[in-house]
């Protein structure tokens, strides 16, 4: 059964990624204010400008906000691990992390909720091993990602 919750105001960045495009209506559906960062001019009232890599980030258009879920992120499937792509997959999560926390500490009123997705990369290729919350992290690059994108967030 579902729970009746106050309607919120909630920033999500990644929006139009592949957890963003399944969440942002259920979101919506269950009544919320869903703002969403785009990279690109905002075209409507529900869309925030942003650009992590320049530190940019529309904050008047923010409003009251009670929740953000970040889920911004260079995609890791989405091409060759070359040394540009790795610096492009670790400088996406660790920016706009950053940028985020940044913009959410300097308000007056903030946040009761910051969400930010990781990955299971954190505990590293560890075979049929069993982890949990409590395992220590992993070796290799995508450890290392998100190491310091979680970093950000302390």
């Amino acid at each position: 059964m579902n729970q009746v919750t106050t309607p919120q105001r909630i920033l999500i960045s990644g929006a139009s990624g592949l957890i963003g495009r399944a969440l942002t209506p259920v979101l919506k559906a269950e009544g919320h204010t869903v703002l969403r960062l785009v990279r690109r001019p905002a075209a409507g009232p529900d869309e925030i400008y942003w650009n992590p890599e320049r530190g940019e980030l529309d904050a008047a258009a923010l409003g009251e906000i009670q929740a953000v879920i970040h889920l911004a992120g260079e995609n890791v499937a989405g091409g060759r691990w070359t040394t540009r792509r790795k610096t492009a997959i670790l400088q996406s999560r660790v920016a706009s992390t950053r940028l985020l926390v940044s913009a959410m500490v300097s308000r007056a009123v903030r946040p009761k909720v910051f969400v930010s997705a990781s990955a299971t990369g954190y505990y590293g290729d560890r075979g049929d091993e069993r982890l949990d919350e409590a395992s220590a992290p992993g070796e290799g690059f995508l450890a290392e990602v998100c190491r310091a994108w979680e970093s950000e967030l302390v």
